[in-house]
């Protein structure tokens, strides 16, 4: 149990309003998985002489969320991230008497808090590339294009919160480089979930490769399926959930890769969309996870096949360095330039040596276990026993109640 001063359970409330209500994406998983460890932190015996302990509960938007979010941590309903009401939810928020709220999204309203607060920046991608996510309502859309016009609204919303929140120390580092905000910066990072038993890494894997991502622009899936003219006796799985206009514009792509090369190379098969258990079955056996996205705040995909000992392919950039752990077996690059369809089949067919893909299973485990829930959460808990505290002295310097 996280222990802190004051003779009273300090209170946090984690904002779950992003979770999803049928699958999880990659906010929802943060989100949820940060949850679960920091309540399974809370309700460990703590220390021997200790005073006070850090009790936690959730903020949802819809009961439906539950589905996806740990049982036994107690749950407040209020309005929801995309509602007219959102500039002002710390109204509704500061009647559950917080000590400190924190949010896995940066746009958490703020007016009229009496708590201490820590918002989470994940990425800067759509600063770069300003196509907003498609689930998002039309009216929601525009308003996120013209978020990212500028960086003055993203300055303006993590300065009125007291510590901001980010899942990487490549993404700590650009938000410093960037100037985003005066307040202090944590990486609370992502993580993979707990694998009981990575995969045999002498066991033959199948010739199988794996896509887990959204088929936005960045992500470079054209590169992904050029590259299966080059790879007979594979396939390409691209497991996420697809539009039929975008799936088209895909396969037209591989069509004329195939015309071209005179091969139909590996088969491309659409799952459009997955359950857990299956992407589960199919990471075990596969060759590879593959990915060639050209932003990226984490890469959770990437660290999911990592932890169950699948090598993964992925593009050179800082993120997947830091990740996938540059220099080391487990990390096989490919340039951000060039013909990438190319030097993708070459990493891939670099693996179909049986102690090549040893060697990099058994250092793929090893880098993913770098990253966990448990330590977030006691980062995050340490966070809150400093912000807490301080939010407490506060209120008593200037007379208010902290019941």
């Amino acid at each position: 149990m996280v222990r802190v001063s004051p003779s009273r359970p300090l209170r946090l409330l984690m904002d779950a309003r992003y979770t999803r209500t049928d699958f999880h994406d990659g906010i929802s998983r943060y989100g949820a998985s940060l949850i679960e460890a920091v309540a399974r932190r809370t309700d460990a015996p703590g220390p021997e002489g200790a005073d006070v302990e850090v009790e936690v509960a959730m903020l949802i938007s819809d009961e439906r969320q539950l589905a996806l979010l740990p049982d036994g941590v107690p749950w407040h309903l209020v309005s929801g991230p995309t509602s007219p009401r959102e500039p002002f939810v710390a109204r509704q928020v500061a009647r559950l008497r917080p000590d400190v709220v924190f949010s896995p999204m940066q746009t958490m309203g703020s007016w009229g808090r009496d708590y201490a607060l820590i918002l989470t920046l994940h990425d800067l991608i759509y600063y770069e590339h300003r196509t907003p996510p498609r689930n998002l309502p039309e009216p929601i859309r525009w308003l996120w294009r013209a978020y990212h016009l500028t960086k003055t609204p993203q300055r303006l919303l993590l300065d009125r919160a007291d510590a901001v929140a980010t899942v990487s120390r490549t993404t700590a580092e650009l938000i410093d480089r960037h100037r985003l905000t005066r307040r202090p910066v944590h990486v609370i990072a992502n993580a993979a979930q707990t694998v009981p038993e990575p995969r045999d890494p002498d066991e033959t894997p199948d010739r199988t490769l794996l896509y887990m991502g959204s088929f936005m622009d960045y992500k470079d899936v054209e590169s992904l399926v050029a590259a299966a003219p080059l790879l007979p006796g594979y396939a390409l799985h691209l497991l996420s959930r697809i539009s039929p206009e975008r799936r088209g514009q895909l396969e037209a792509r591989l069509a004329a890769r195939r015309a071209a090369a005179g091969a139909a190379g590996a088969d491309v098969v659409f799952h459009d969309g997955t359950d857990e258990a299956e992407y589960v079955r199919l990471l075990r056996r596969a060759t590879a996870a593959v990915t060639l996205s050209r932003a990226e705040g984490f890469g959770l995909p990437v660290a999911e096949a990592m932890a169950h000992g699948t090598p993964v392919v992925c593009s050179d950039l800082p993120i997947f360095r830091e990740i996938a752990g540059a220099g080391t077996p487990s990390f096989r690059g490919v340039p951000l330039e060039g013909d990438r369809a190319a030097a993708l089949a070459a990493r891939v067919r670099e693996l179909e040596d049986p102690a090549e893909f040893a060697v990099a299973s058994r250092a793929s485990v090893a880098q993913a276990a770098r990253f966990s829930w448990d330590e977030s959460a006691r980062r995050l808990l340490d966070l809150t026993a400093a912000l807490g505290v301080a939010r407490r002295a506060a209120r008593a310097r200037t007379g208010r109640s902290t019941r």
